[in-house]
């Protein structure tokens, strides 16, 4: 493992990341950071917490030349948020700069008419900034990009999601000949990489494998929510937990604002974070969640990919994600810096699928139900396994039916009867297995309460 003091960057880099308490470099940054150095153009696939952020900052910021007054280097990102941290992690750095560089941060939502004022009479050197505002400025003729020889593409799949890709065309398309250009990405979609083969010869691809796919310091619990209301269990779950600081995660803007409302009706003191919230009422919000204004956050999926809220220690999915790379996301805002965090995820059978491909990827579950205002483990789902498995298992009886219906001719609709009949004998050998296996979990408690 390569130590940041082994890094091929100036001393004032060096004692910036020291000042993070940056002893060891991650895998990506290890991998990255000389590549970028040597001016490749790459293809990284990354998870969000690995460490990516610093992994082209720290040789951006090495290469940029102070005594150029002009733009250097772009990084783009899909949302605000993101370009709002990735513009920290270079101001950090650059405080310790004997000679500090012009940094800029161009997001939606801030004083455009200003900063096309400023941009007249100064360019920056480097320009982070998700991709709307950068082009706005570049079609006001404010922003001269043209100069520019480095270009990075931070989350590049939630650029292509967000249908961004065509305007970071644009922007890429007015940078230097001999542009060095980076992506970094959680996934690389195919129509992803015939975009940047427009733009990159022959580039290097870093693939960097996760050893955990989430933090090993974080509890995964299932809830079943049967029939009751999940805004309901959301609330216990809340009220009996009491954390320092909670995030409550909705597939919908629609539903997070409904949860939010039913939480607020409560009495509890909740922020909302989505996609439709206007920008300024957003930047306001989260900085109240930082100053720890509000102990309960309800988000959609761009705060599990975009926001970074520090002190996080529960995480509620009011549902599973549609899209499983964001259970990892959604998860991984808590559990970090090596304390403890817990993650609620409510479900009902039809999860059962998207909960094994999760389990397949080494994430553990626990069943667990709040019963008289505690959570107390449960089996039923490992019950359930067993019922689908023992359902897998060649029945005599539906073996009889289907072999006698192919030793005799068959009225018409005969098959789709046997259909039903087959469906209604696998129904009832369920429950019958089901009340079994019940009455044995009965004798057990009463032989474990009154041993003989």
């Amino acid at each position: 493992m390569t130590t940041i003091q082994q890094l091929a960057v100036d001393t004032y880099i060096i004692k910036a990341l020291e000042a993070l308490n940056f002893t060891e470099l991650t895998p990506v940054q290890e991998r990255v950071i000389p590549k970028v150095l040597d001016g490749k153009s790459l293809i990284v696939q990354s998870q969000t917490g690995s460490g990516k952020s610093h992994s082209f900052i720290v040789p951006i910021m090495q290469k940029i030349n102070p005594k150029r007054n002009e733009v250097q280097a772009v990084i783009t990102a899909p949302s605000r948020e993101l370009a709002t941290q990735l513009y920290q992690v270079a101001v950090q750095i650059n405080q310790f700069a004997p000679s500090p560089i012009q940094i800029v941060n161009y997001i939606g939502g801030t004083d455009k008419a200003r900063q096309i004022e400023k941009l007249h009479h100064q360019q920056p050197q480097l320009v982070i900034g998700t991709p709307g505002r950068i082009f706005d400025l570049m079609k006001e003729n404010a922003l001269w990009v043209q100069t520019a020889n480095m270009m990075v593409i931070d989350e590049a799949d939630m650029t292509l999601d967000l249908g961004f890709l065509t305007i970071v065309d644009e922007i890429a398309s007015r940078l230097s000949k001999d542009l060095q250009l980076m992506a970094f990405s959680a996934t690389i979609p195919q129509q992803l990489t015939v975009f940047l083969k427009k733009y990159m010869d022959q580039p290097e691809t870093i693939i960097v494998e996760t050893k955990e796919i989430i933090a090993d310091t974080i509890t995964n619990y299932l809830i079943q929510t049967r029939s009751r209301d999940r805004k309901e269990i959301i609330y216990q779950l809340l009220t009996i937990g009491h954390p320092y600081l909670a995030l409550i995660f909705g597939n919908t803007t629609e539903y997070v604002d409904e949860l939010s409302l039913y939480l607020k009706e409560k009495g509890l003191k909740v922020a909302t974070i989505h996609g439709n919230i206007p920008p300024r009422e957003r930047k306001k919000v989260m900085k109240q969640i930082r100053d720890l204004e509000f102990q309960y956050v309800v988000a959609s999926d761009l705060a599990a990919r975009g926001i970074d809220i520090p002190g996080v220690s529960m995480v509620i999915n009011s549902e599973v994600p549609k899209e499983l790379e964001f259970f990892v996301h959604r998860v991984g805002r808590t559990g970090r810096n090596q304390l403890e965090g817990t993650a609620y995820t409510l479900v009902t059978p039809d999860d059962d699928e998207a909960i094994a491909q999760l389990e397949n990827k080494g994430i553990e579950f626990q069943t667990v139900d709040i019963v008289n205002n505690e959570i107390v483990e449960v089996t039923g789902r490992q019950q359930r396994k067993r019922r689908k498995e023992v359902t897998k298992e060649v029945d005599p009886t539906v073996q009889g039916m289907i072999s006698r219906s192919k030793k005799q001719k068959v009225k018409p609709g005969y098959k789709k009867k046997l259909k039903y009949q087959i469906s209604d004998h696998k129904r009832l050998e369920a429950k019958r297995t089901n009340r079994l296996e019940q009455r044995a979990q009965r004798r057990k408690k009463r032989d474990q309460h009154h041993p003989k």
